[in-house]
This record gives C-alpha cells, sequence and structure tokens, in this order.
C-alpha cells in the first residue's frame, strides 16, 4: 500500500466517525454500522499504483474496435476477473463499422492548400510514435463522397446559429460549411447543415474553446496540440444507439439486417475533421460579413462568414466491413438475492491509446472489482449479483452495450436493479448524472467519500464550488436545498440504453473540472498526457473507486433497495416550471418581433453597424393547458411525502421484501412507453432522453418540450396527457409501496 493510499484511508476514517450517526438509505442503524466496516475494509484494498500498471498496459496501442490491440485488451480483462473470482464470459457481435480509406481536403480558391489532415509525434510523448492500429482522424458514419464547393463558417453549426445566418441573408444550399466542435454533439452539425442544404462539412476545435487560447498546448501543457483532431462518431443517435443494421434487437451473427441503403442513421453529406492548423488557411480565405462578435475565435484572423472566395474540394470513402467486437462481462453471484442484479460498466475501446477516455475510468472499475473479491474472501459476499461490463464499441455509437441491452433485454428487465456507469476520469469535482431517485443515495455518498486534494468530503467540495461559481439560482439552491440535483441523463455514454430504451434506474459519474485539457479523441490521450496533467498519482482514481464502490456495495447490500422519490418529484417540478417560462418567453419574443417587424423598428443588438434582416415571423404561441400535468405532480409529491414518512417510522415485513424490492426497482420503467418517444421510438423514457437537436444533451419531459420548440403546437395537449399519465402510474405504484410498509 502507498503512502497516498494510507492518508487516504486515515481520512475516510475521520469520515466515518464524523457520519457514524448517519443511517444509510435503506438500511438500519445496526445495518450501517456494519455496511461502514465492510466499506473501509474495501478501501484498504484500493491501490493507486494497481490504476497506474493497469493504464500503462492497456493503453499502450491504440485499440479501436476491431483492432489487434482490442482483442488483447479483451483477454487480458477477462484474466484479471478469473483471477479473482468472478464467472467470466466474452460476448461476441458482428456489426458495421466504416474506417476511413480515402480522406482529402483541399482549398482550390482563391489560393491552393492541401490539408495535411495528420497529427504529429512528439519526442516529449513517445507513445504518439506507436502507430500500430493507429486510426487517422475522421468521423464515423459519414458517407461516402466527394464535393466541390464554395466555403461557409457557421460558428459551432447549431439551430440558432443558422437562424442568424439567415438574417444576414446567406444560404449554405449547395455550400460546403465548417464549424467549430463545442456547444452541442458533434453529429448534430453535419444533420442540421444537410437539413439546410449544404453537401458537405467540415469540423475544428477552434483553439479559443481548446487550444493555447484556453492555455499551454501539448507537450507544454494540457492543451490541444496545433495538429489535434477530434474524431468521433457522427451517427444520427438520437434515432437509435447501436449497430445500424440491427435497430431493436442484439446484432448476432444470426440477426436479421438492414441494407446500408435503408440506414437512417449514416449522415446525409460527406463529414470531415481537421485540426485548427488545417482550418486556418481555410478560414483565411472567406470573405463576406465579419461575423457577429461571439462567434470569433482565436485564431489570428478576421473571422468572416462567406460565403466564399474560399471554395473546397473534399473527398471521404470508408471500407464499410462487419467486424466482430467483444463484451467482457464478470458475474458474482449474490448470497441472499442471486436474481437481483447491480450492473456496473465502463467501455474498453478507444479512438486510439484512450488513456483518459475511457481507461480511467476502467482503471477504477477493475479497482473496485478486484477490493470486493477481496472482501468476497474475508467472508462478505455481497447480498446481490454484481455484473461487471467493460465495453466493446462505444466510441462508434455505443454499440457493445446496446447489443448486449437488446440482446439481453428481457432477463434485464426482469433482474437489473441498477446500472452504474463511468466512463473516463480526471481531477475535481464529483459529477453525477443519473436517475433521481438515486439523488437522496448519491448525495450520502458524497459525505462519506474524501476529496483527496482538499480533505473535505466530496459534497462539501462541490457544494463550495457551486457557491462561488454558479449561477444565481444554483448558489441560493445549493444554500437551501439538503441534496445536490443529480443532473438529468441524456445521452453520450454506456448507460443510454439502460435507461432510454429499457427503463432501467442509472447514474454516470467520475470527476472533472481540474484536469481538462485537449487529449480528447486525439493522437494525444495516452499514459503520458494522462498522468502528467489529468490526474497524476491517481488519486482521483482511487477516489472514483471509492464513490463506485460505495454505490455497487450498497445498492448490492441495502436490506431494503435505496430509492426514494420526493427528490425526483422536486426534480419534475422544476422541469414543468422551466416548460411553462420557455413557453412564455417563446410568446414573448414572438410578439415582440412581430410588432417590430410590422412598424420597420427592428435593429440587431448583435451587431448594430450591420444591416441585418430581421428574424422570419413566427405564428404566435398559444397558452398550453397543463393542469393535467401540475395534477399528477402534485399527487405525486403527496404520495412520496407519504412513503417517505412511512419507511422513516416503519418496516417491510420480512416476508414482503423480495417483493417490495421488486416494486421498487421496476418503478423507473413505469416511465417508459413502448411507443418511445414522437419520431424515434427507440427511446422510450419520458422524462429523460437526448435532445434531438442537442445529442448528447438532455431535454427532461422530452415530448412536452420539444412539441414546444418545435413549434408542433398540435402535440403539446397529447405529450402534456401521457406524462401525466405516467405520473399517475408511479404514484399508484408508490401507493403500493407504502401500503406494505408496518
Amino acid at each position: 500500500m502507498t503512502k497516498r493510499i494510507l492518508i487516504l484511508t486515515m481520512s475516510f476514517c475521520v469520515s466515518v466517525m464524523a457520519a457514524a450517526d448517519q443511517t444509510m438509505l435503506g438500511f438500519g442503524d445496526e445495518s450501517s454500522a456494519r455496511q461502514r466496516l465492510v466499506e473501509s475494509s474495501y478501501d484498504s484494498n484500493l491501490n493507486a499504483d494497481d490504476l497506474d500498471a493497469w493504464m500503462k498496459r492497456l493503453s499502450a496501442r491504440p485499440h479501436h474496435a476491431g483492432s489487434e490491440a482490442t482483442k488483447e485488451n479483451v483477454e487480458f480483462l477477462a484474466g484479471l476477473f478469473r483471477s479473482w473470482g468472478y464467472e467470466v464470459e466474452i460476448e461476441e457481435y458482428e456489426i458495421l463499422l466504416p474506417t476511413p480509406k480515402i480522406r482529402e481536403l483541399e482549398l482550390v480558391e482563391p489560393t491552393r492548400y492541401t490539408a495535411s489532415l495528420t497529427e504529429m509525434s512528439l519526442n516529449e510523448d513517445p507513445s504518439t510514435f506507436v502507430r500500430d492500429d493507429l486510426l487517422p482522424p475522421y468521423n464515423a458514419f459519414s458517407i461516402d463522397g466527394e464535393v466541390e464547393a464554395e466555403l461557409v463558417f457557421v460558428n459551432y453549426g447549431i439551430p440558432e446559429d443558422y437562424e442568424q445566418l439567415e438574417r444576414y441573408g446567406v444560404d449554405v444550399n449547395g455550400k460546403i460549411v465548417i464549424a467549430k466542435y463545442g456547444k452541442s454533439w458533434r453529429g448534430i452539425k453535419p444533420k442540421l447543415a444537410a437539413e439546410h442544404g449544404a453537401i458537405g462539412t467540415i469540423i475544428y476545435s477552434d483553439p479559443a474553446d481548446d487550444g493555447y487560447a484556453a492555455g499551454d498546448a501539448y507537450p507544454k501543457g494540457a492543451y490541444k496540440h496545433e495538429s489535434g483532431v477530434q474524431r468521433g462518431s457522427v451517427m444520427d443517435m438520437p434515432q437509435y444507439t447501436g449497430d445500424v443494421l440491427t435497430p431493436g434487437v442484439g446484432a448476432t451473427k444470426r440477426a436479421r439486417r438492414l441494407d446500408i441503403a435503408d440506414v437512417t442513421t449514416i449522415t446525409k453529406i460527406p463529414v470531415l475533421p481537421i485540426s485548427y492548423k488545417d482550418a486556418l488557411p481555410l478560414l483565411s480565405a472567406i470573405d463576406g460579413p465579419v461575423v457577429p462578435k461571439e462567434w470569433r475565435g482565436a485564431l489570428p484572423i478576421t473571422y468572416h462568414i462567406g460565403p466564399g472566395p474560399a471554395k473546397v474540394r473534399l473527398k471521404v470513402e470508408f471500407n464499410w466491413d462487419r467486424i466482430p467486437i467483444y463484451d467482457v462481462i464478470a458475474r458474482l453471484e449474490g448470497a441472499e438475492y442471486p436474481n437481483e442484479w447491480i450492473i456496473r460498466g465502463n467501455h474498453h475501446d478507444g479512438w486510439n491509446h484512450g488513456a483518459a477516455d475511457p481507461i480511467s475510468g476502467l482503471v477504477a472499475l477493475l479497482a473496485e472489482a478486484k477490493s470486493i473479491s477481496e472482501l468476497v474472501k474475508t467472508g462478505h459476499r455481497p447480498a446481490r449479483t454484481i455484473v461487471y461490463a467493460a465495453w466493446d464499441a462505444e466510441e462508434p455509437g455505443l454499440i457493445g452495450s446496446t447489443e448486449w441491452v437488446e440482446h439481453h433485454a428481457t432477463e434485464i428487465k426482469a433482474h437489473a436493479v441498477a446500472y452504474l456507469n463511468t466512463d473516463g476520469n480526471s481531477r475535481g469535482f464529483i459529477d453525477v448524472d443519473g436517475s433521481h431517485t438515486l439523488e437522496r443515495f448519491f448525495n450520502q455518498i458524497f459525505d462519506d467519500v474524501i476529496d483527496p486534494q482538499t480533505d473535505v468530503s466530496i459534497g462539501d467540495r462541490k457544494r463550495a464550488y457551486i457557491k462561488v461559481n454558479g449561477k444565481d439560482e444554483e448558489k441560493e439552491e445549493v444554500r437551501e436545498r439538503d441534496d445536490l440535483r443529480l443532473d438529468a441523463m441524456g445521452s453520450g455514454s454506456d448507460y443510454t440504453p439502460f435507461i432510454q430504451h429499457l427503463g432501467i434506474a442509472s447514474a454516470d459519474f467520475g470527476f472533472q473540472g481540474e484536469g481538462d485539457g485537449g487529449s480528447y479523441h486525439t493522437l494525444y490521450d495516452t499514459y503520458e498526457h494522462y498522468s502528467t496533467w489529468r490526474d497524476p498519482g491517481f488519486a482521483y482514481g482511487v477516489a472514483l473507486a471509492q464513490v463506485a464502490g460505495r454505490a455497487t456495495l450498497r445498492l448490492a447490500n441495502a436490506p431494503v433497495l435505496p430509492f426514494e422519490f420526493e427528490g425526483f418529484a422536486d426534480n419534475v417540478a422544476k422541469y414543468l416550471t422551466e416548460i411553462e417560462e420557455l413557453a412564455d418567453k417563446m410568446r414573448e419574443e414572438t410578439a415582440t418581433e412581430t410588432e417590430m417587424i410590422e412598424d420597420g423598428t427592428y435593429a440587431s443588438a448583435l451587431d448594430p453597424t450591420k444591416q441585418l434582416g430581421p428574424p422570419k415571423r413566427e405564428e404566435a404561441v398559444p397558452h398550453f393547458n397543463f393542469a393535467p400535468l401540475k395534477n399528477a405532480l402534485e399527487r405525486l409529491q403527496q404520495t412520496a411525502e407519504a412513503y417517505s414518512l412511512a419507511m422513516t417510522g416503519g418496516e417491510v415485513p420480512a416476508d414482503d421484501i423480495v417483493e417490495f424490492n421488486r416494486l421498487l426497482y421496476t418503478s423507473e420503467s413505469l416511465l417508459t412507453r413502448d411507443a418511445g418517444l414522437m419520431a424515434r421510438e427507440w427511446y422510450k423514457h419520458h422524462i429523460y432522453a437526448p435532445g434531438f437537436y442537442t445529442g448528447y444533451g438532455v431535454k427532461t419531459i422530452p415530448g412536452v418540450r420539444e412539441a414546444i420548440e418545435a413549434r408542433d403546437y398540435e402535440q403539446v395537449a397529447p405529450e402534456t396527457e401521457k406524462v401525466a399519465s405516467i405520473l399517475n402510474d408511479l404514484s399508484d405504484r408508490i401507493e403500493t409501496l407504502t401500503s406494505m410498509v408496518q
């Protein structure tokens, strides 16, 4: 055991004494005390040197899905789990994965420039010379194509940017657009560009967001090297995730598959990512209006919108191969409730070396699994079954996890209590996205884990951060609300099929905020970059293992599963208020703009020196009847409070405990509907979903919210009724649970 871990363990002992009078959610006083002793033993088994060694081994070579290095890592991971006493299966699926065959980009007018499309090896980082299995920069699930056209700069390429372009009188129809990474998931950029008539998309990272303007560039600092390029999928994941040929079913060898021509999630136009070094000559050649102030980046040029006179030729072609992928599934059977599963996952594939994404999260999972195996040797086998999963092909579209979930959907819906996800780590502040029924549960964990840098609890450190850096409403709330809110879950990692498709309570967590930098999906996501800049000494890797281990063990051992509904009801109330405010704001803005258009007084507040056209005239926003949803919410708040009161002063009879817990862990599924969301049936959760035009970013109460945003006003009433029905179903379940408490 290293000195660092001894210090962490001593700090935790102090935390245990301070929190010893706090009864854990789902436990009694005596069982809470026993559980804390188990967790103290668990901590003593964690060793930062293990995390360091595993990362060095797993990130030694590029290991994208389908590569030789990935198969070697799979066998290594399976061997570790077997050596610790887990039953291990390697589940194989066959998926479509395009890899680049031709990538060409050149400026052909008014001057000529050929983009290098290459990332430099650095003497300071030996890993950048390892090129076996290296995938060059590309966007997976771009369509093949060769196009030539004038270039238009579209800022981040999000909806409001196209609204601004329209006011400038700039039409991207028949043009190639160049967009900055950021503000939305990358796949939204070509999706929107195609919808506006563009014939190609180029994406780059501006140094204002990630490069020398944010901090010293790698290797001097953590930020993006001038030749660094963010790879990534541009699959239209807001429609469905996983193998594009087998939506809704596991991609086994015998599965029925779509023809590629029938796939709807491949882009409609070719897409290519480039470095800011390659972007500079292209942007320098664009003329036309000067961009609004908030569009400006940090390259040493005046940014113009275009179109032209810059004209570019873009050509991409891919190998559209079906390849095998491998999920490592390790199982530790529970001592009392083997049919109730706690599933804990992190993917193992990377775009390149993948040290930060995903190996930093995976090594914390390995530390957790190893420590729990040591607990079993001393007679502390968890009460419920724990399933550890190392997913393949997450990067191209959450494929390994989605195929496993679709393949085993019936079993998972029957047995899965919760899914806990990590996907990379750094240092700084705990961040948790999760089902709000787990909010109180995680807040208790926040109070029990000590931050390795400040020696205060990670919860107190997060509260202090919000008090200093949060918005005014966040600062006020953190002072008045007992629990820190969990962020609602959109998409972007392997929790998506569990919560969004099956309705399994889920959480995704890690540390971030003080170890950021420009390695994401680039050649420079290496062991050297991570161990120098993101988490030197792996102290926060150990802290992540402490958080994840407590979450896994408490869910596995709690006599009554630690779900709680008051926090959920409070968050839903917040989301409904946001929707009402959204409708009011849209109504007011539409009325004001209509009036100004009609009397000719409209002027641009963004750039008054330019004569911009007014926004297009929009239909008046009606007043919506949210009464059904408000009534259902009020009932939910009452039933949630009654359940909490009953659990405070009562207990569940031993003969009813299995059924009681089943009713608890299947409650999340009541928030789904088999028909799914409008225009995307794969997504079935009606409280949380990724936005149709945000990608990863969450839309809460998405059916109602997105109908209003899209000005599809006729859909608002039926969507409101649907969510009201869902909340009433949950209230019925909570009342049943409350009636079982004595």
